[in-house]
């Protein structure tokens, strides 16, 4: 096993470790390690809301989950001798819940979980139609998980880091915060908003001397979306095995990483639609000198996926375009299509008895996968969601004889927006 430079006691909170890690973007940040080009090492890590999330059947948690203080990240790792403009080679050895923890009050001891999150808290990809929270437990049994709160279905998990990426520099953090703060100006009480703003009170900034926090944390980037640094991207096909080369932008690359999956499917369109957990990721990394130039790598990391997928041979689809539900064209919106292909995909598995919510939180938690179909046929653009028929324990097919109707059971806790 690589040797653990960033351990986690799973009896103490976060900001209680032996080393602390952070929860926001910002360049003065310093590495807790230091390791060297093709050095493998091991991370822990904590989900994304160290524990305020429980084990149980209600939703009050996920109404009231604290999102000024995600992501908990494990790191820097600064990486000797990257400079500005190298590629940062990770390779990802190994991921997976907690160890030899399968039970226990932490999400990764066994369990994870998912939540739709209210409107006026964060909100979801069809936060208009489903503005309350829920939840849905699931347990883990090897690589297969399994839901109280959404019976019926059993699937592989796709076990990835939801959010890795490199420090930025301060011209390039100066730049997010401006084009962020720019679009927030265009309607700034706008509920969910349209970005987040750097917010101080709750920053955690690893071991940067406590007197700089007031002044780092405000001007260090939020994490919940993703940029050049790459960051929160929430790709479901960064699993065990994957290569992802990521821009260096500060000496060192000072690579972070954090909120773990179980299963995810395409989009993660809850908001926290995969199966959120703890657990750990095992890397590898190296440097290509000058890569940004030498293959055009400004922006954004690019990747080779794993090789552990589930192997699905069948699948059921659902397609949208991008009319709005009053009936209004918009000009291919594929932001818009894609809404539409998951609500067709809701109300069909209403039909077997799911709740509208049951459903969707399925379609954030399942390896679903969604797809741009056609981009080019004004006025219409066409995206697609895939499901695969294997995780269901009944013929989700239509056919003569008629939806076969699921016991939906407790159902998914669910509490109301104030």
């Amino acid at each position: 096993m690589p040797k653990n430079l960033f351990p986690l006691d799973s009896a103490r909170k976060f900001e209680d470790q032996d080393k602390l890690g952070h929860n926001r973007w910002h360049p003065e940040i310093p590495p807790v390690a230091v390791v060297k080009p093709g050095e493998s090492f091991r991370v822990d890590c904590r989900e994304w809301f160290d524990g305020a999330i429980v084990n149980d059947d209600s939703a009050e948690d996920i109404l009231n989950a604290p999102l000024l203080t995600v992501h908990k990240l494990s790191g820097p790792f600064a990486v000797e001798g990257a400079k500005p403009g190298d590629l940062l080679v990770v390779d990802i050895l190994d991921v997976g819940p907690i160890p030899q923890e399968d039970s226990g009050p932490l999400a990764g001891q066994g369990w994870g979980y998912t939540g739709i999150f209210a409107k006026e808290n964060g909100g979801g990809f069809l936060t208009d139609q489903f503005p309350d929270a829920y939840k849905a437990i699931w347990d883990f049994n090897g690589q297969t998980a399994t839901s109280r709160h959404v019976p019926g279905v059993s699937f592989t998990g796709l076990i990835h880091p939801g959010l890795m990426g490199t420090a930025p520099s301060a011209a390039l953090l100066a730049k997010w915060n401006k084009r962020e703060g720019d679009l927030i100006a265009t309607d700034p009480h706008r509920v969910p908003p349209l970005a987040l703003p750097p917010e101080a009170e709750h920053a955690v900034l690893g071991g940067l001397p406590r007197e700089e926090w007031a002044r780092v944390g405000g001007e260090a980037a939020r994490t919940a979306p993703p940029r050049e640094n790459g960051g929160n991207q929430d790709i479901k096909n960064l699993s065990k095995g994957s290569r992802i080369f990521y821009p260096v932008f500060v000496d060192g690359a000072n690579l972070s990483v954090g909120d773990l999956h179980f299963s995810q499917g395409d989009g993660e369109i809850t908001f926290c639609g995969a199966i959120e957990m703890g657990g750990f990721i095992d890397l590898r990394v190296d440097i290509i000198k000058d890569g940004m130039d030498t293959y055009g790598v400004q922006e954004n990391a690019i990747f080779m996926p794993g090789n552990v997928d589930p192997q699905f041979s069948e699948w059921i689809a659902f397609s949208g375009t991008s009319v709005t539900l009053d009936g209004e064209q918009r000009y291919l919106d594929s932001h818009l299509s894609y809404q539409r292909a998951c609500l067709h995909a809701i109300d069909y598995l209403t039909k077997f008895g799911y709740s509208p919510e049951q459903a969707y939180l399925l379609l954030g938690a399942a390896p679903i996968e969604g797809r741009l179909s056609g981009v080019v046929d004004i006025p219409n653009s066409c995206s697609t969601v895939y499901i695969p028929t294997s995780i269901f324990d009944f013929d989700v097919r239509p056919s003569a004889s008629g939806p076969f109707q699921i016991d939906p059971g407790i159902g998914a806790p669910r509490a109301s927006s104030r």
